[in-house]
């Protein structure tokens, strides 16, 4: 289990890297390591590779949004039943379960905030367990799955003593 998780490590920061570099970076064999990456993959430790995007950086002009989601838990599911009914809706990235003074907390994105906007009222607060929501716009990213977005700026303000 030990060789796994320093495989899940390595990939979480790059997934990207190849069977053969992680390989040399373990001092393992390739094949065992591409035995290993099949049975993580089959038995779904690792469910997907992503690929972090900065779309600012084209110019795309999309909206993201965190939204707050108090939810009436069901009887013998709890959340899980709500959560996972927002999960499939295409406009949904994230749910997760929160502590604290709201249930669920949702990442949205679309191409307009009046497209986030008829979301919330139209598709979230129409389920019957949701009781209130709390919409925040993304304004701006900084930072996302270890990858920051923009290098720190060098300080070009004059200095200005009394």
């Amino acid at each position: 289990m030990e060789l796994e998780k320093k495989i899940l490590k390595i990939l979480e920061h790059d997934a990207k890297i190849s069977p053969k570099t992680i390989a040399t970076m373990l001092d393992e064999d390739e094949a065992h390591v591409r035995e290993v990456l099949a049975h993580l993959e089959k038995e779904k430790y690792i469910l997907g590779y992503n690929t972090v995007v900065n779309w600012d950086r084209f110019g795309e002009n999309g909206v993201e949004a965190m939204i707050e989601v108090k939810v009436t838990p069901v009887r013998e599911v709890g959340f899980n039943g709500v959560a996972e009914r927002i999960s499939r809706f295409p406009e949904v990235r994230s749910v997760y379960l929160m502590s604290g003074t709201y249930d669920l907390s949702i990442i949205v994105t679309a191409d307009t905030m009046k497209e986030i906007a008829l979301f919330v009222s139209h598709k979230l607060s129409t389920l019957d367990e949701v009781q209130s929501t709390v919409t925040h716009f993304i304004l701006k990213r900084y930072k996302q799955d270890n990858f920051i977005f923009e290098s720190p700026q060098e300080d070009k303000r004059l200095v200005i003593s009394p």
